[in-house]
């Protein structure tokens, strides 16, 4: 178990206690220490405190690291959809209702237990234990084209892209109700949900920058079927942006009130294209995930 000591300083006193720690441990979240302080394992001068203490000149904070218990992940001989592979990365199809990685509730059955089967060690670790080899993820109940990375260098390389928005992304989605424009851009920032803290919102005061741009591909009737290209790449971006326009995607249970006349799993949503430069050629590569069987019945039956 791990323990820290430190006096309060001059320079210091006045700041919020949780604010304090973090400034002086930059490698905890400012939301861990509020749960320790919150649990009284956080002391100053020998005392547990709330977490609107502000530090004096000289008080002593004191506390021990709890020992992170992460539960073994094990491989999983679950069949993989490879849409490409080579010794640096791999591109999955995700199926319906696979989880990404491992978290609570979700320990099994998902993509890392299956890529652990079938890449054995050779997966990036800069994620750590619980999610080797993932650089970014796709909801439970989106389909489609999520890139793995092999080693740290591929990690890096690809992060960056992801960062700069040089990754090619588009995604197929079907809308209720009929858009009138060919296409449009929804430029709105997309943050936590002000009272539901497990959904996503259009947030002005604490969002972050989001843009989609959309075309519709076919119009039903009380239906569309478009493509999204992701500008950004914020948490339940499309599902969020498509909502505030007041056109929600077909079976989104979180983002629509609208009664779905559909038997569906989730949202209809799928990453078709995914396109970036290779980490270590530097050639463009460009994967197409074919719809899934649910998607194309239903385009068929609309």
């Amino acid at each position: 178990m791990e323990s820290f000591r430190f006096r309060i300083t001059e320079e210091m006193e006045d700041e919020r206690i949780d604010k304090c720690v973090s400034m002086l441990i930059d490698s905890l979240s400012r939301s861990f220490i509020q749960k320790m302080i919150k649990e009284e394992r956080v002391l100053v001068n020998e005392k547990p405190v709330k977490g609107s203490y502000r530090v004096k000149t000289d008080d002593e904070v004191a506390f021990e690291l709890p020992e992170s218990v992460e539960p073994d992940i094990e491989p999983e001989n679950i069949p993989l959809d490879i849409l490409y592979e080579d010794k640096d990365v791999i591109v999955i199809n995700k199926p319906k209702g696979m989880v990404v990685h491992p978290a609570a509730g979700h320990y099994s059955g998902t993509l890392v237990n299956a890529l652990m089967y079938h890449c054995g060690n050779e997966l990036s670790g800069i994620n750590g234990v619980m999610r080797p080899g993932i650089v970014h993820r796709i909801d439970m109940d989106t389909t489609g084209s999520i890139i793995v990375c092999k080693n740290d260098k591929a990690h890096n390389c690809i992060a960056e892209q992801l960062k700069v928005h040089s990754i090619n992304r588009r995604y197929h989605a079907i809308c209720y109700g009929v858009l009138k424009e060919d296409e449009g851009v929804i430029n709105k920032p997309v943050g936590r949900h002000p009272t539901d803290r497990k959904k996503m919102a259009v947030n002005e005061k604490n969002g972050k920058h989001a843009v989609t741009h959309y075309r519709v591909l076919q119009r039903f009737q009380n239906y569309t079927y478009i493509e999204c290209v992701l500008e950004t790449g914020r948490t339940h971006q499309i599902r969020v942006h498509m909502a505030s326009i007041g056109h929600p995607l077909v079976g989104d249970e979180v983002y629509s009130n609208r009664k779905c006349p559909f038997s569906l799993q989730g949202q209809t949503l799928h990453a078709k294209i995914l396109g970036f430069q290779h980490p270590v050629t530097g050639e463009y590569i460009e994967v197409d995930a074919p719809l899934p069987e649910y998607f194309e019945h239903l385009l068929q039956v609309l």
